[in-house]
């Protein structure tokens, strides 16, 4: 078992709050999070990528929301009443990624997280910086500024 080196290295517990985007398990770092919400109706914006699907007014800031599943190279996040917006902070700007449901939130050991593999489940390697197995799941920990980067 090969040990990740990530920005959590040295970190005593490291806060993961968990999210499906189809029926991969996902992860951020809850430091990441601003707050999440169910707020879903957006402005579509004209000539925007495919996994764009607008943006929201969230208390005067302007959210970005992507579909969070259509841009990791998944299927589309399908509309119905658990999904959620989860609102982070990249680069002074506020971005929402649409998700199917929100799951738990885990602690995790960052000695115990692992490199990721080339693809978990369909979705690209890169935009995780590791896996975290429990004992009934694995959570691939989503790098949100390599998510966020196109």
């Amino acid at each position: 078992m090969s040990q990740v080196k990530s920005k959590h290295a040295g970190a005593d517990m490291l806060e993961l709050a968990t999210f499906y985007v189809g029926e991969a398990l996902c992860g951020i770092d809850i430091l990441n999070i601003q707050e999440i919400n169910k707020q879903i109706d957006v402005t579509v914006v004209p000539q925007s990528s495919d996994y764009v699907k607008g943006v929201l007014n969230l208390r005067g800031k302007i959210v970005s929301v992507i579909d969070l599943g259509e841009k990791i190279g998944l299927s589309p996040i399908t509309a119905h009443k658990d999904n959620r917006n989860i609102i982070v902070n990249s680069h002074d700007e506020h971005i929402g990624l649409l998700v199917d449901r929100i799951s738990d939130v885990m602690v995790a050991d960052p000695s115990r997280i692992e490199n990721p593999p080339a693809n978990i489940g369909g979705i690209q390697g890169r935009y995780f910086e590791g896996v975290f197995k429990t004992d009934t799941s694995l959570i691939g920990i989503l790098d949100i500024e390599e998510v966020l980067k196109e």
